[in-house]
């Protein structure tokens, strides 16, 4: 009865108003014609009744007076005649009456159907008109589904916060048992304090909006909660008189559809308070670093007031104006009986601890990487307005200690030109990125420390030649294979002549390839690489997770030295694939996706556990890696590269010019890879030595504080393999290529070769 009462009261205020136009009065006249109709609607089971019975009623009312008029006109002065019988002037008095009568009659149906017919017009133009005003409106019945940008969320994998994405609004839907009471009060008393009883739009309010807008040159508003979602969800924000009554429409039209619970829920998870903060929630959390069902009254009063003008109100903006707006919306609770005067003085003396409007940003470069992914396969517009929840595989505690870490070796290097480095730590068990560190310093302008160095391509330098030798193991070499490290120059029709030279500048006499990989001598790998053929080094490459050898004709005999461009990414899942005994898992930083309410999203497709190569050859580049005694001679028995107690295999590289510095190393369990050169692509000091004074420190003190708590797990030899004393060593060969020769085989004959 509230309601209805209400309504009676917005008829009765409805002013007689003098338009400027004749088209806004027309234009007024079909607004009110269906606002009463629309109310009707709302409250009576059968309008169309009503509304013809009003018709009706006003038609015949209409012609009655003007049929009064008509009496009055028509009656003539009598003229004086000569006087005649009685009969005769009651024949002609009769006779008169009853034309006179029958004429009046006439008039008075013609006038009747006269009004009626005006009615019908404007009833038939009012409907005309809200078809023009409702034509294309949306669907107000898929606002839940629609409309409503929501906030991604990126978390760590132990559920830490790492990053917040969105287009342009930052929200955060909650449900309205789970925001405080007096924000709701707050909202209410200070936005529209008729929320329970009208159906969508105040008569009231729209008509001293009205008054003011004609008689005045600024626009003013007089929208109810339910009006303003609707123009912050569907319509534009321009004031014109045409969107004010698509508005309207649509509020009723919503009013019908949900709850008045349902409504303000909607409108507190949408309405902007400024900036990127779209909804409570995302307000609280960026004026108070809260969640919204912690705000006290206080706050709830100052977010209450922002909507009303943000820029404005913003404790941003100059002055007090945020302190005085707050100030308002108590004083507007205390007179509608929402707060006592004691909560009132508590409130408005209470000190607002504002935190300034930021965008945290955790992990940074991991986070890109992250959003990288979710663009590509899920779409932008749904990673930036979907709600998603992405839960990842990064453990942000290791990854900002690891950051720590070539922050300090990199100004360690500094005298060395070194500027930059970076760091993939990954589980090779599963593909899963622990840490992504992209350079020393994201923030770093100068050295664009902005770049994730773990997506670029660099050349790897001497640290592809486990794919060359993999490769190797496979076609015919064994680890006890003998190869000549001398001079050689390979000559190919049409290129210039190739001679290979060690890092060192030396030449080493025969060597196994054991003692040539561990040592990473460069000739010996060159002349592998020739026996075998490039396209198998490639096909093995492609396999263990190499994705940029497409274009085949780009390589020649250097691809073993790192002649062909690789990333981070790549390398970790090559090395990874050796750790994990020949079986691939593509890497990933995806542990779930979830949509805001907790539905899971199927995750990107990954081609997991793929046999990339057999078993005992990956066993067998470890153990060489792993082998302190075989690289010695070129490192060193103590060198970075050596972990005291701990089973690890590591390989380094240095790119020409030293452009690159690299340093990959395993365990059974974690693959850590690490880069460090510059982003300009300048060289390095040339007293630096290949990755032990570069890459190397920064791998051991990663690996060192990720083991310090591990047991040492050792790798565990195939059942593929045999064991056979060669060359004074324990060797392994596999079980399918091994004969009675191959302890003493040494490197095949191959034309293209010449000794100098």
């Amino acid at each position: 009865m509230s309601r209805i009462k209400s309504f009676y009261l917005d008829l009765l205020l409805i002013p007689l108003i003098f338009f400027k136009k004749t088209g806004e009065l027309l234009l007024y006249t079909c607004f009110l014609i269906f606002s009463v109709f629309f109310y009707l609607t709302g409250l009576f089971s059968t309008p169309f009744i009503l509304l013809f019975v009003f018709i009706k009623k006003i038609s015949e009312y209409l012609a009655e007076t003007i049929f009064r008029i008509f009496r009055v006109i028509l009656k003539r002065p009598k003229k004086k005649k000569k006087a005649i019988k009685l009969s005769e002037i009651k024949r002609k008095s009769n006779k008169n009456n009853i034309i006179k009568q029958g004429f009046l009659n006439s008039i008075l149906l013609k006038i009747k159907f006269f009004l009626l017919g005006i009615l019908a017009a404007v009833i038939i133009l009012s409907i005309y008109q809200l078809n023009y005003f409702a034509s294309n409106l949306p669907n107000p019945s898929e606002i839940k589904q629609s409309g409503f940008p929501t906030t991604t969320k990126i978390f760590d994998r132990k559920g830490i916060l790492l990053y917040d994405i969105y287009e342009s609004y930052n929200r955060t839907p909650v449900q309205l048992k789970d925001i405080p009471e007096h924000v709701i009060k707050a909202t209410i008393a200070t936005e529209d304090k008729e929320f329970f009883l009208h159906y969508g739009f105040s008569l009231r309010g729209i008509t001293r909006a009205v008054i003011h807008n004609l008689t005045n040159d600024n626009l003013v508003g007089g929208s109810t909660i339910t009006q303003q979602l609707i123009r912050s969800t569907y319509l534009t924000p321009e004031k014109t008189f045409i969107r004010k009554i698509r508005e309207i429409i649509l509020s009723i039209w919503i009013e019908q559809l949900y709850t008045k619970n349902e409504i303000l829920e909607m409108y507190l998870n949408q309405i902007p308070y400024g900036g990127t903060a779209w909804g409570i929630e995302a307000a609280a959390q960026t004026y108070f670093s809260k969640s919204g069902k912690d705000l006290n009254l206080a706050e709830a009063a100052f977010l209450a007031g922002l909507p009303a003008a943000p820029t404005k109100y913003s404790p941003l903006s100059e002055g007090k104006n945020y302190k005085i707006r707050q100030a308002e919306v108590l004083i507007k609770m205390k007179q509608e009986g929402l707060i006592s005067e004691e909560e009132y003085q508590e409130a408005v003396n209470f000190p607002l601890n504002l935190t300034q409007p930021r965008t945290p940003i955790a992990a940074p470069h991991f986070v890109m990487y992250v959003r990288q992914l979710l663009n590509k396969f899920y779409g932008t517009k749904l990673t930036e307005t979907g709600g998603l929840r992405v839960f990842t595989t990064l453990d942000l505690s290791l990854n900002e200690k690891i950051q720590e870490i070539v922050s300090q070796e990199i100004a360690n290097l500094k005298q060395l030109n070194v500027n930059n480095g970076a760091v993939l730590v990954t589980n090779p068990k599963n593909g899963e990125i622990l840490s992504m560190v992209g350079s020393a310093d994201y923030f770093d302008t100068f050295n664009d420390g902005n770049v994730n160095v773990t997506l670029a391509l660099r050349q790897p330098g001497s640290s592809i030649k486990v794919v060359n030798y993999a490769a190797a193991l496979q076609n015919g070499f064994t680890a006890a294979s003998i190869i000549a490290d001398t001079p050689v120059i390979f000559r190919t029709d049409g290129q210039l002549p190739y001679k290979p030279v060690n890092y060192d500048g030396k030449y080493h006499g025969s060597v196994s390839l054991r003692t040539a990989l561990a040592s990473s001598y460069n000739i010996p790998a060159v002349k592998v690489l020739n026996a075998i053929g490039i396209e198998k080094m490639i096909e093995t490459g492609k396999k263990m997770g190499i994705d940029s050898w497409d274009d085949k004709s780009r390589f020649g005999l250097s691809l073993t030295l790192g002649g062909g461009e690789v990333t981070m990414l790549d390398l970790a899942e090559v090395y990874g694939t050796l750790s994990n005994y020949g079986e691939k898992y593509e890497l990933t930083p995806f542990i779930k996706i979830t949509d805001y309410k907790g539905k899971n999203i199927p995750l990107p497709k990954r081609n997991n556990k793929i046999r990339a190569i057999p078993e005992g050859v990956a066993f067998i580049i470890s153990s060489i890696l792993s082998d302190n005694r075989s690289r010695t001679p070129a490192f060193g028995s103590n060198s970075a590269l050596y972990i005291p107690g701990r089973t690890v295999a590591v390989k380094t590289g240095t790119s020409d010019n030293k452009r690159d510095n690299w340093t990959i190393g395993y365990t059974d369990d974690i693959t850590t890879t690490v880069w460090v050169g510059n982003n300009d692509n300048s060289p390095m000091n040339q007293q630096l030595v290949s990755g032990v004074t570069g890459a190397a420190p920064i791998w051991r003190d990663v690996m060192k504080m990720i083991l310090a708590e591990e047991e040492d797990i050792p790798f565990k030899i195939p059942d593929d393999l045999i064991q056979v004393k060669c060359h004074g060593v324990t060797e392994y060969f596999l079980k399918e290529s091994y004969t009675d020769r191959s302890c003493i085989k040494d490197y095949p004959k191959n034309e293209t070769a010449s000794s100098e």
